[in-house]
């Protein structure tokens, strides 16, 4: 199902990160002594990745069956202090089910997920979830791209463990989570490692995304350290692969998302939606659930039947 795109405003993400980076700048120029400095670059990341520690309070638990339990993260020396990644594991009542990768994008937690975990869960799928490094249960720290991307490669070995059969695994990713996937993805092997790669409101790169909010943004782009290069990297994933958009997307403007549609290899399914950036699976339910469905349905049918635990 594709629908005609609507003309979006600039986007209130690349505004704001423009407008953070610009008062950065501003700093820099007065404080010359700054330039460079590890400071600058852990805020930037800050303002712009915006991690959320902790719990909500209004959280009333998950499902009966459903398991909240840690990984240790290796240490980087032996010195260093001991460090912990969240992880969900949800399954589904039947044990052929496909199971997803879930990878989130900025600012909300897994807590605050629950609302997009839902539906996947819905269309068929077991989830394994992780929360990066800064985010909710996870250790605390200023994430960077390098440590998103180490904490989704500790998250694959756990779904790797809790899913044996390759071809049952999904990797799924929200906005920059989908670029988080897509650079996983582009490490694997489709049918030998996963079956398919699912993205949603996904950007072609950071700076794609800073430049479409105009003169902030394009000032964003050019201050910005954070990469987030899927563009670059799809064309080397060959597995199966799944794209979702809102045409009534104000976060990452339709048109950004395209770009990494036009990038991605032959064969990629496109799908815009009625809709904004996070709220697909209840603005526009039916083609939702649907796209996921088919997904499912043309994945390679399970080795045995599975039942794993944490």
């Amino acid at each position: 199902m594709i629908l005609a795109a609507v003309h979006a405003p600039p986007s209130r993400w690349a505004s704001r990160l423009g407008c953070v980076l610009a008062q950065l700048l501003a700093l820099l120029l007065l404080t010359p002594a700054l330039s460079g400095c590890a400071w600058l670059d852990s805020k930037q990341r800050e303002l712009a990745l915006r991690p959320t520690p902790g719990q909500p309070a209004d959280f009333k638990g998950l499902r009966p069956g459903d398991e909240r339990y840690l990984v240790p993260v290796p240490a980087a020396n032996p010195n260093s202090t001991p460090q912990q990644l969240a992880m969900w594991w949800l399954p589904h009542p039947d044990p052929n089910a496909p199971t997803l990768l879930y990878l989130h994008g900025t600012f909300r937690t897994l807590y605050q997920n629950l609302p997009k975990l839902d539906p996947l869960r819905e269309a068929g799928f077991a989830i394994v979830a992780v929360d990066y490094r800064g985010w909710g249960d996870s250790t605390y720290l200023v994430p960077s791209e390098d440590t998103i991307m180490a904490d989704a490669r500790l998250a694959w070995t756990e779904l790797t463990r809790l899913q044996p059969d390759p071809g049952r695994r999904v990797l799924y990713g929200h906005s920059m989570g989908g670029a988080v996937a897509v650079d996983l993805a582009s490490q694997l092997h489709g049918g030998s490692d996963y079956g398919a790669l699912v993205i949603e409101s996904t950007f072609s790169r950071m700076s794609d995304v800073a430049a479409a909010a105009g003169f902030w943004g394009r000032i964003a782009a050019a201050l910005t350290t954070l990469k987030f290069d899927s563009a670059a990297k799809i064309g080397r994933v060959d597995a199966p692969l799944l794209m979702l958009h809102g045409t009534e997307d104000r976060t990452v403007p339709i048109e950004v998302g395209r770009k990494l549609r036009d990038a991605a290899p032959p064969g990629v399914r496109w799908v815009e939606l009625p809709g904004s950036h996070s709220r697909l699976q209840s603005q526009a339910p039916e083609a939702y659930q649907q796209a996921l469905r088919q997904l499912i349905s043309e994945l390679k049918p399970p080795i045995a039947p599975i039942k794993t635990t944490p």
